[in-house]
């Protein structure tokens, strides 16, 4: 079976491992504090705060920004949980944006129509690796004095013009779970310039502590731990080598893919899309529906995934903040799109293989 993902492990992330745990500090240490600071490096950000995972990211992310009860935060309709639970975690409401057909990231459009004057952030995710239209939500946002948040959990090292993901923002968020371009197993990163922000974030991830045992605000224990950072720094430098690799099988995949009705993504403009999924679309006039679809893959030996089967504002999680709006687009995503294999570990015999499968479906 070729999976739909696979975490690209060797001896030196082994090594890096095993190094840690020989030296008895396991909790986080030197390795997280190196990783925050290659990590900003990375992003071009002034500050990174290590956490313990993706969720934990966007909800002290939020924190920070002082989203609390009362407040709104809009979000895309069609994402994973997170980015919306992370806000119910707050107290807050979110308020779910329909998405860009081509692009499937937050539509602007939508965004500035959903604004209220209880609406304090707005949160654009990078869906699958492509960074979201993130000059005209800095836009929308100034205007209306709110806060802009990146979601960029499956974005690692992806770039909008000239910047890195992770530097537009007055806060971003990353994962790094097993699945994503470069992983720590669980863990996630926070990025900002704002040194107010940095300095809130750190007391929020460790119960509120600003020295020992003296605790000055409401906090969380969402510490990574040096385990996890030393994996994490082995991918960091490889994180360029993953995307690029990515990249090149989106590439054969856009070349060779010619299914009638098989969609292929669409890269926006400025962007530079790093490939988390490869999210091919069924449209009307493919063969087969999604699920017989999947099965006849998964008989060919090829591994297959829905991201995401329901959208947000149909969860039944999020029933007390239903949304008259039924986020049509979002809505037809999650009935229509499913990802293939593109991780770096593919060999072009594999994509070879995907690729004659899929075109022979009739």
């Amino acid at each position: 079976m070729i999976p739909v993902a696979r975490p690209a492990i060797g001896q030196e992330e082994i090594s890096a491992v095993t190094e840690v745990l020989k030296s008895g500090m396991l909790a986080s240490g030197e390795r997280v504090a190196e990783f925050e600071t290659k990590f900003a490096d990375l992003c071009g950000s002034n500050h990174a705060v290590a956490v313990n995972n993706g969720t934990a990211a966007l909800h002290a992310a939020l924190l920070a920004a002082g989203i609390g009860p009362g407040d709104e935060v809009i979000v895309p309709a069609f994402t994973f949980v997170a980015t919306a639970s992370a806000v119910a975690m707050c107290g807050a409401r979110p308020v779910f944006a329909d998405v860009d057909e081509m692009t499937f990231n937050i539509d602007p459009a939508q965004v500035a129509e959903k604004i209220t004057q209880k609406t304090r952030a707005v949160i654009g995710v990078h869906l699958f690796g492509q960074p979201c239209d993130i000059e005209a939500l800095q836009e929308i946002c100034e205007q209306k004095s709110v806060k802009f948040i990146e979601d960029a959990a499956q974005a690692q090292g992806a770039m909008y013009k000239n910047g890195r993901v992770g530097s537009f923002g007055h806060l971003a968020c990353f994962s790094f779970y097993a699945t994503k371009n470069m992983i720590t197993g669980e863990g996630g990163m926070v990025t900002t310039n704002d040194k107010g922000y940095n300095q809130r974030l750190r007391l929020l991830i460790n119960h509120g502590q600003s020295e020992k045992y003296l605790h000055t605000i409401l906090g969380y224990n969402y510490r990574m731990t040096d385990i996890a950072a030393a994996l994490g720094l082995v991918q960091l430098r490889k994180l360029e080598k993953f995307n690029l690799r990515r990249r090149k099988n989106a590439e054969f995949y856009n070349a060779n893919l010619s299914a009638r009705g098989l969609s292929i993504p669409f890269v926006g403009p400025s962007r530079n899309h790093v490939y988390h999924q490869y999210v091919v679309r069924l449209r009307e006039e493919f063969p087969l529906n999604r699920q017989a679809f999947m099965d006849y893959l998964k008989g060919k030996g090829i591994g297959t995934a829905i991201h995401y089967p329901i959208p947000l504002h149909r969860q039944p999680l999020f029933s007390p903040f239903e949304d008259p709006d039924p986020c049509p687009v979002a809505s037809a995503l999650a009935g229509s799109v499913m990802s293939i294999p593109v991780h770096p570990l593919l060999d072009q015999k594999e994509l070879g293989y995907i690729c004659d499968t899929i075109n022979r479906v009739t």
